[in-house]
């Protein structure tokens, strides 16, 4: 998956995401960050990219990011285990 920086700053950044989907489940778990002020998505036009803007404070938008994949990860993980032990 593509994923480019369109602007970045110490407490900011805006970056394009490919998909929809993974652009709503970062905002989900980035607004659940007490470090992040604002995490949305806009798109222009339904054939664009939706692009993610993530405000900070005390921690950078990048790490921010990163955590967030990281919690939706073992989330997702947990997940597929107790998806597993149902068969």
């Amino acid at each position: 998956m593509d994923i480019k920086v369109l602007n970045s700053s110490k407490d900011e950044i805006e970056v394009e995401v490919e998909s929809l989907t993974i652009v709503e489940i970062l905002r989900v778990y980035l607004n659940k960050d007490s470090s992040v002020n604002l995490a949305v998505w806009k798109r222009k036009h339904p054939t664009e990219n939706p692009v993610l803007l993530v405000k900070t404070k005390g921690k950078s938008p990048k790490k921010a990011i990163d955590d967030a994949v990281k919690a939706a990860t073992k989330d997702l993980d947990k997940l597929a285990d107790d998806f597993k032990k149902l068969k």
